[in-house]
């Protein structure tokens, strides 16, 4: 892609894969499980196309219309990797694909087995909050144990507020808990797994100075830029994005941060105005073309070994 700092790669370390299966879930939530079409209506979101591979077809299509090379495919509901993987099996070079893992599910061992190693999927997406456990408990330590015998597999912990905004235009509720998603708790877990790579979305959403904490204690821990970073709003004093990445330099260097838009839906597609917004913060810094081609793409790409 054209930037100021020249002809770079650009990998997006974030975006959400939602599937028909992702929208059947939501619709039985809310009581309508016959009625996905009116639930997209009331979004104002495009159908998904019942295939998958469809799906990825779009989303490769719309990579291409913006010169992406490669993204992440995040799915979005616990269980439904499956979906992830028939795209990116059918785009290999466009995509890596993560799952959401709720590790309080039956088998859930087996499961995050089988999508790594049968599947192929690239990352593990732990929710703490949403799903209401500590990622200190015991219960992960297979998983992790796991994980570590992987190569190029990454651990993703969404860490700081967590706001699900399909859930809260359709009126479903979103029984989180946010003391469970404080990025401390991760100190102990990454200092006895070193050789996994841990990543905390959204420069740690509202944990800033939290995830600059465990980032500069741990070489094994990333941090990705995604979304609006709506956050920011909670800080004293008022900061910018560009302040955000200062920090962010100043303690991960720019090898450890991954950038992603936090994509999901169409018809907005890829989210231009998030890359944007990112592209004008760094040459505010400034940063020179090293660091912005490593954040841009070739941190993930290095952290995935597509090269």
């Amino acid at each position: 892609m054209q930037t100021p700092w020249g002809e770079i790669e650009v990998a997006d370390a974030h975006v959400h894969f939602f599937s028909n299966s992702f929208f059947k879930s939501l619709a039985q939530q809310k009581g309508q499980p016959d009625d996905v079409a009116g639930l997209l209506r009331q979004m104002g979101w495009d159908a998904p196309p019942q295939d998958n591979t469809a799906l990825g077809a779009q989303w490769a299509a719309e990579l291409d219309r913006h010169r992406v090379s490669r993204s992440i495919l995040m799915s979005s509901v616990p269980e439904q990797e499956a979906s992830v993987a028939d795209a990116a099996r059918a785009y290999p070079t466009r995509f890596y694909g993560y799952f959401m893992f709720n590790p309080k599910a039956p088998d859930a061992l087996s499961r995050a087995t089988r999508a790594l190693d049968e599947l192929g999927m690239k990352g593990l997406c732990l929710f703490p909050a949403m799903h209401r456990f500590s990622v200190q408990d015991e219960i992960l330590e297979p998983i992790y144990a796991m994980a570590e015998t992987r190569r190029n597999v990454v651990v993703f912990v969404h860490c700081g507020v967590l706001t699900v905004g399909v859930r809260k235009k359709l009126g479903l509720p979103s029984k989180f808990d946010m003391s469970l998603s404080n990025p401390i708790d991760l100190h102990r877990v990454v200092l006895d797994h070193p050789k996994i790579n841990f990543v905390i979305p959204h420069f740690g959403a509202g944990y800033f100075r939290e995830a600059l904490m465990l980032g500069d204690l741990a070489p094994n821990v990333y941090m990705d830029t995604s979304g609006t970073n709506s956050w920011m709003k909670y800080q004293l004093p008022d900061i910018q994005l560009r302040d955000v990445f200062r920090k962010a330099l100043e303690v991960y260097g720019p090898k450890r941060l991954l950038f992603g838009t936090d994509s999901s839906f169409f018809p907005r597609g890829w989210n231009r105005a998030v890359f944007d917004a990112q592209v004008e913060a760094l040459q505010a810094i400034p940063a020179d073309a090293e660091t912005a081609r490593a954040i841009f793409g070739d941190n993930l790409n290095r952290l995935l070994n597509s090269h």
